[in-house]
């Protein structure tokens, strides 16, 4: 079996809560999702004795298991011993921190010792890949669906494998001169898409990195400025010589809609945007900025003028072989609803605005 069929199986049964193996350099282990267990599937899995739990180095803080030996190091995962009052909620209210408000956390949790820690970083990669919370049930034994190699997500996730699948000319509002190309990534399905408006003239075309919002592109969210941003590229690109809108599917920063949908309850319950990626168990940002970079290398094109106002973008950009001959600023306005997260993005991710 291929490395990436394996790496598509194994996120498909996690996705589905059934049991994959995760094996690295120094060990092997079995894991469940909590998000997508059951109380069937679960006395399934932990047999005659409780699995434990495994949770990111970032909900071990929360927890406050940080402060024990056995869970003290901030990027190492977290292992807590499953006593026999953890049941199903109690592991989700574990996995889960929208829910720390409304079902306080019984406690006290005692942190153990990770044993494979390689393979538990893999797992969780594992679980993050999945759209699903950096939250597991683990043993070192059982039956399984799937299994996975932990080196094979590094080569699951590579943009080479990113190649053109279709084109066609598409008319839009702002121009009836405009095509679209949409790509497909052979292990993972995920199609992003380029506009491309106007007609190539050998000049660095003017480029939005734009990554997928539905609902601030598609249903008008106030939270984010993504649908303005979007709608005012496509402006800007008209009265340029020429550009390149690249959509890619990495919502939510690359967490996924769900859990963008998670990291909005928690910004309703006072934590910035930073602060609820991290309480969710997952980076600040998660996206893959190589993935504009080889769908720029497939469009024949090395060197662009690049409308952000992210740096991380530029950076991004350049370490994978795509030079930034100018970063055009965008300037989008404020409402009353997304005044703190645009000030979130200055203040904490280094946002020029």
């Amino acid at each position: 079996m291929s490395g990436a069929r394996a790496a598509a199986r194994a996120i498909d049964a996690l996705k589905r809560g059934w049991p994959v193996a995760v094996t690295a350099g120094d060990g092997r282990l079995v894991v469940l999702a909590i998000e997508t267990a059951n109380d069937v599937t679960l006395a399934d899995f932990d047999g005659s004795a409780p699995a434990d739990v495994l949770l990111s180095a970032a909900r071990a803080v929360t927890l406050n298991l940080a402060n024990q030996r056995e869970a003290a190091s901030p990027a190492c995962p977290a292992l807590v011993e499953r006593v026999p009052w953890i049941d199903l909620p109690t592991a989700v209210a574990l996995a889960d921190p929208v829910r720390d408000l409304a079902t306080p956390l019984k406690g006290p949790f005692r942190a153990k010792a990770v044993e494979a820690p390689q393979a538990a970083a893999a797992a969780l990669r594992l679980a993050r890949l999945s759209g699903l919370l950096p939250a597991l049930f683990v043993r070192t034994d059982g039956p399984v669906e799937a299994e996975v190699a932990a080196e094979v997500l590094d080569d699951y996730e590579d943009p080479a494998h990113l190649v053109i699948a279709s084109q066609a000319r598409l008319p839009v509002a702002v121009s009836e001169k405009a095509e679209i190309v949409a790509f497909r990534h052979v292990a993972d399905a995920a199609e992003h898409v380029a506009l491309i408006i106007g007609t190539p003239d050998g000049t660095p075309p003017l480029v939005r990195l734009h990554s997928e919002c539905l609902t601030g592109d598609v249903l008008g969210s106030l939270k984010c400025d993504c649908g303005p941003q979007l709608a005012g590229a496509l402006a800007a690109m008209t009265q340029a010589s020429w550009g390149i809108l690249l959509y890619l599917r990495q919502e939510g920063r690359g967490i996924g809609l769900i859990n963008k949908l998670r990291a909005y309850a928690l910004q309703d319950q006072g934590f910035d945007t930073v602060d609820a990626n991290l309480r969710l168990g997952f980076g600040v940002d998660e996206r893959d900025f190589r993935v504009a970079a080889r769908m720029l290398s497939l469009l024949g094109q090395a060197e662009v003028r690049l409308m952000t106002n992210n740096p991380q973008k530029v950076e991004g950009l350049e370490a994978a072989g795509i030079r930034v001959a100018e970063r055009v600023p965008h300037r989008m306005g404020e409402n009353p609803h997304n005044s703190a997260y645009l000030a979130t993005k200055r203040d904490r991710t280094g946002h020029v605005l």
